[in-house]
């Protein structure tokens, strides 16, 4: 399969990796084929990339970081809850939600088991979720982002689920915000921008009274966004005084945030994303939790088509795990856009491909 961006897909492509709605049940499923409808469609539903099959790269399968069946768990739930608090805003007892600390620990449970299966874990994140699901997706994201963090660490069981909680919950306190200030195409004024802010304290106060959340995950809520360099709130605190579970939850909230399409802008891609953290080292976040996560992440994720500085487009068929940033390529095109009669790959980590880099993701 090979993955394309929404304008380059055209009507009779087979869908190769499902698309979720906002709950994560399956939108369009495995094997669909595209019409001009549903191309259109998936666009006003903030799609921007799709899995497609293609002969010339049906062996090449990208390893998901956790299972469908996971994810569909785990975006279920967190829907489920944060929906019920949007619709009833005042809930924040713990006799309103007895079972929350429970639920969610089970959910991360089982993150961690597909987590620790893997030998090598490389983050891949598809987003392949229409728009309106963002906020529940990007809290099973962050969720997942974090836990490669903290097993890169060598968190013990406590630990592990200490973060786990905190991160599928640290924006909890957004459904204390009216929803109108979610997706603002304009400058917030000073009002908006405080209330929004406050979801922060929002999301503490939640969390601190579930008798069995610790109030440590609670932080993840509290202090997500504190920067290194003590721009963040809500108190502008600075490097090792924010809690290093909100440190790891921040740098997955942004790097989440920055490759999903947003109603204001486009997603940036996973190496462009990568950039833009690893330029923010000891500004807004931890270096050092910063590099530990950046060896964890698929710059270029197994099936990305790509724009060789050669000329060339191909497909990331393998990943170097010693050098993400040069990974297995098979050519699909020539210099001049013609199709190559048979597809090939180089190894860009190979010395006779050094001079070789990679352009863009297409």
């Amino acid at each position: 399969m090979r993955k394309l961006h929404i304008t380059s897909v055209k009507p009779g492509d087979i869908i190769a990796k499902s698309i979720f709605q906002e709950n994560g049940n399956v939108l369009l499923g495995l094997g669909v084929q595209l019409t001009e409808r549903y191309i259109e469609r998936l666009k006003q539903l903030g799609i921007d990339t799709l899995y497609i099959q293609d002969k010339r790269t049906e062996d090449i399968i990208p390893e998901d970081t956790i299972r469908d069946e996971t994810r569909k768990e785990a975006v279920d739930t967190v829907y489920k809850t944060m929906t019920t608090l949007m619709d009833q805003p005042q809930i924040k007892r713990r006799t309103s939600l007895p079972d929350f600390g429970s639920t969610f620990q089970k959910v991360f449970r089982e993150i961690m088991q597909d987590l620790s299966s893997r030998k090598d874990v490389l983050v891949n994140l598809s987003n392949l979720h229409v728009m309106d699901g963002y906020f529940f997706h990007h809290a099973v994201n962050v969720a997942v982002l974090a836990g490669v963090v903290g097993l890169a660490k060598g968190y013990n069981q406590q630990q592990m689920m200490e973060l786990g909680i905190g991160a599928l919950l640290f924006d909890i306190g957004m459904t204390q915000v009216p929803k109108e200030l979610w997706s603002l195409r304009k400058e917030l004024t000073a009002e908006e921008r405080q209330r929004l802010q406050y979801h922060t304290e929002d999301g503490f106060n939640i969390l601190r009274s579930q008798h069995n959340i610790s109030v440590v995950s609670a932080h993840c809520a509290l202090q997500h966004h504190e920067r290194y360099n003590g721009t963040g709130y809500p108190r502008q605190l600075c490097e090792k005084n924010i809690h290093e579970y909100a440190r790891i939850v921040a740098i997955a909230d942004v790097y989440d945030a920055l490759i999903s399409p947003r109603p204001f802008r486009k997603s940036y891609s996973p190496s462009d994303a990568t950039e833009y953290l690893f330029a923010s080292g000891n500004t807004y976040f931890d270096l050092d939790l910063l590099k530990l996560f950046l060896q964890h992440v698929a710059i270029f994720p197994i099936s990305s088509t790509v724009l060789l500085s050669s000329g060339h487009t191909g497909v990331v068929s393998r990943v170097n795990p010693l050098a993400v940033n040069r990974p297995i390529i098979r050519i699909l095109t020539n210099e001049d856009g013609s199709e190559v009669a048979s597809p090939f790959e180089i190894n860009l980590y190979d010395k006779d491909w050094m001079s070789v880099t990679i352009v863009k993701t297409l």
